[in-house]
């Protein structure tokens, strides 16, 4: 089948050679004319045949809303776009609506597999009617890991990204975990090779998984990340789940912990903790550590 690409980067380029070497045809517009292959979105449409399919993969946000409001303007009745970007699923329930007024199909798609997809296959969780999740089932096929698994029709639109944000805030929580029994194995005397103790986690323990054969290649190229600096961004997911946890009175304790634990990350000098140390002083007299 022919499909349109909107976005090339990391994800996006690496996307489009998957779908090509699976016998499709990919037809990319990226901003970086490099490595487009047209020069703009009303290019790419009028060189797909109809009905097309044009996958979204930019930013969330204001990226994401202008390239649909455009496609709006360019794709017609019986075309579906599908964004496979980081959207927060309320925004998917807004663009469905705005297309379908237009008679344009919608798919919301949460894609899992970072820069290691093109080789391995990517995760998917999409959502959106049936009729629209048939034309583009042959991407999904073709994009999917090999095997039985790695690939859901979640729900009705929305379901995709809100199935995608919740695996990860669950990613958020498994890092923390890692991160937290790292950190005390490096800091006790009698463990002499923490390296080695995370390398043999990998095989025949209940902890086994991908994260922890990705902290062992890190370990690998430094082995006390003595390189890094302790500051870890979050994307936005972490945070919608948290908040969406709250709307529906569902307890994510380790999950919204491991969301605090990188704000944590971006304070050179904890404001809470000098707090904390002044009211130590002040009922018990403990020490404080003056600047």
């Amino acid at each position: 089948m022919e499909l349109g690409l909107v976005g090339l980067g990391k994800m996006g380029g690496n996307m489009r050679e998957r779908i090509r070497r699976a016998g499709h045809t990919v037809i990319g517009y990226d901003r970086n004319a490099d490595v487009a292959d047209v020069h703009s979105l009303e290019e790419l449409v009028g060189k797909l045949s109809g009905p097309r399919v044009v996958w979204v993969m930019v930013p969330a946000g204001e990226a994401t809303q202008s390239t649909i409001d455009r496609l709006a303007e360019l794709l017609e009745p019986g075309d579906v776009v599908v964004d496979g970007g980081n959207s927060r699923w309320t925004d998917d329930e807004r663009h469905a609506e705005e297309l379908a007024a237009k008679g344009i199909g919608f798919v919301d798609c949460g894609v899992s597999g970072g820069v290691w997809g093109l080789e391995n296959g990517y995760a998917l969780m999409y959502g959106g009617d049936a009729e629209h999740v048939a034309k583009v089932q042959p991407v999904f096929d073709a994009l999917k890991p090999e095997g039985d698994f790695g690939s859901v029709h979640a729900g009705k639109v929305g379901a995709g990204h809100f199935a995608k944000m919740v695996h990860n805030g669950i990613e958020y929580a498994m890092m923390q975990a890692y991160a937290e029994g790292w950190e005390l194995l490096e800091k006790v005397d009698s463990v002499e090779n923490v390296r080695e103790v995370f390398r043999s986690w990998q095989e025949g323990t209940v902890i086994r998984s991908w994260l922890l054969d990705l902290a062992v290649n890190a370990l690998d190229e430094d082995e006390h990340l003595d390189a890094l600096r302790g500051y870890a961004q979050d994307s936005g997911e972490g945070r919608w789940t948290v908040e969406a946890a709250i709307d529906n009175a569902v307890p994510l304790p380790a999950i919204t912990a491991s969301l605090f634990a990188r704000f944590a990350s971006r304070q050179e000098d904890s404001p809470q903790m000098k707090m904390i140390a002044a009211l130590r002083n002040q009922f018990g007299g403990h020490a404080v550590e003056k600047k």
